[in-house]
């Protein structure tokens, strides 16, 4: 069982209540479209991914979560794997795109998981994380109450991420927009 499993009550919900990032900006973040393999890491209920599913050849999720995975396996909009970012299930070299889109502050191992993301990327591969930044005010009271419900939830600013990424040789980019960062990096 996961630690997230206890949260069972947010599956059905989800959806409604998490807002959805504009498509248009995560394509373009992405480069989308494009004829390889996407992997959501951290996809939940795959709203994310059912906005993407046209403009990629394969999708695939992979979450923690088993309640949310039956969610996004009844969109029928890509595969789905139960897994924990630290520990993914693919082959090196498996992704032309990683996306981890506002799950990155709930990974338990967040260095581990950066290595993992980088491992299963393509080199040329794109990695884009999408989160919100701790340094808006509105952003400190959703992450203390998220503290709160006990959701283990540990933010870091976008340059942190950057300087891990670029330790493992990875070419980086930041880009800011309203309350979210994006942190882009290229597989070399």
């Amino acid at each position: 069982m996961s630690r997230f499993d206890h949260f069972d009550f947010l599956a059905p919900l989800y959806d409604r209540v998490i807002r959805i990032p504009e498509d248009d900006r995560l394509g373009e973040l992405l480069g989308l479209p494009i004829e390889g393999r996407l992997l959501d890491a951290g996809g939940g209920t795959g709203r994310i991914a059912e906005g993407l599913k046209d403009r990629v050849a394969h999708l695939t999720i992979a979450d923690a979560s088993l309640p949310m995975l039956r969610k996004a396996h009844e969109k029928a909009c890509c595969d789905v794997a139960g897994a924990h970012t630290e520990r993914l299930p693919f082959a090196e070299d498996s992704f032309d795109r990683v996306i981890v889109i506002d799950a990155y502050h709930h990974l338990g191992d967040q260095p581990e998981s950066l290595r993992e993301f980088v491992r299963v990327l393509n080199p040329g591969g794109w990695l884009v994380i999408e989160e919100p930044d701790i340094d808006h005010f509105g952003v400190k009271l959703v992450a203390l109450a998220e503290k709160v419900a006990f959701m283990r939830s540990h933010f870091e600013r976008a340059e942190q991420i950057a300087r891990r990424l670029e330790a493992m040789d990875v070419s980086v980019e930041i880009a800011r927009e309203g309350h979210n960062y994006w942190v882009v990096a290229t597989k070399v």
